[in-house]
């Protein structure tokens, strides 16, 4: 027994905030008109999942997104046999969800995962387009309508957690960086409801922190951390605390790194 699935939940009703930086919309769109798989490469917190969900509001597509984690198995993107009062039922999982009634599949920072479990998508990202499902003894023919979109910090790239090459040369990549100056204050006061002059000093306060990165950072802070802190600020917090509560300490743990964070913030607040 199969359950069938209605992917309407999964549909964008209005349209996410999202300001593009460059080409990645129109790359984007060109890789939709020909499902390819799409790969988006950047820091924690430059944009990367909003720009998906914009992306799936625009092409009018349900967006079913998963969150990848080191134990996600494969069984957990494609599906199980679960046992209920009326015998024995299969549930597709979140990608074969998508794969069978069309949309788009977004796995989150996919090396998070065991390398077992990524390879259940290779035979989705070439000519095939087919799901196997071992387990029912399928084949899952993708729909028309079926995008594979996967996202990563190359930041935390390590021998144990990277993608294999096999996997990468099987998507087109979009990179992501943090906006211009320009751009991010512009993003901050539309997100964080601030004014300009806030803006630009949590713009500053940022090129501050990404200044120490390999220097005790592993990253400065994101445009979502400005986000944070501004409306910390904004709902009556001062600058000050905002700034410590929604930049520093989630940044880091080390005291050191604090302090010379500190003092470089304090230089941008003078």
């Amino acid at each position: 027994m199969l359950v069938d699935t209605d992917l309407s939940a999964y549909r964008i009703a209005a349209e996410p905030y999202y300001r593009p930086v460059g080409d990645e919309v129109a790359v984007f769109e060109a890789a939709w008109l020909h499902r390819l798989p799409v790969m988006l490469k950047g820091p924690t917190g430059c944009g990367k999942t909003r720009f998906v969900e914009y992306m799936a509001w625009r092409l009018h597509q349900p967006l079913i997104t998963v969150a990848a984690h080191e134990d996600m198995t494969a069984a957990d993107l494609a599906g199980r046999f679960l046992l209920t009062p009326e015998g024995t039922v299969w549930h597709d999982g979140p990608l074969t969800q998508a794969v069978r009634h069309g949309g788009i599949c977004y796995l989150d920072e996919i090396v998070e995962a065991r390398q077992d479990t990524t390879v259940v998508i290779h035979p989705l990202t070439d000519a095939r387009r087919i799901l196997p499902l071992e387990k029912r003894g399928e084949l899952v023919s993708a729909h028309p309508d079926f995008q594979l979109v996967i996202s990563y910090n190359p930041g935390y790239q390590s021998a144990v957690k990277d993608l294999k090459e096999s996997t990468k040369q099987r998507f087109v990549a979009i990179d992501f960086d943090y906006p211009v100056p320009e751009l991010e204050a512009e993003i901050v006061m539309r997100e964080a409801c601030v004014g300009p002059d806030l803006a630009r000093t949590l713009v500053s306060i940022a090129a501050c922190s990404r200044n120490l990165r390999g220097q005790g950072l592993d990253e400065g802070a994101s445009t979502r951390m400005l986000i944070h802190a501004g409306r910390l600020a904004a709902g009556g917090v001062s600058l000050e605390a905002a700034v410590h509560a929604g930049i520093v300490l989630p940044i880091t743990d080390d005291a050191e790194v604090r302090e010379a964070l500190g003092a470089a913030i304090a230089a941008c607040l003078a």
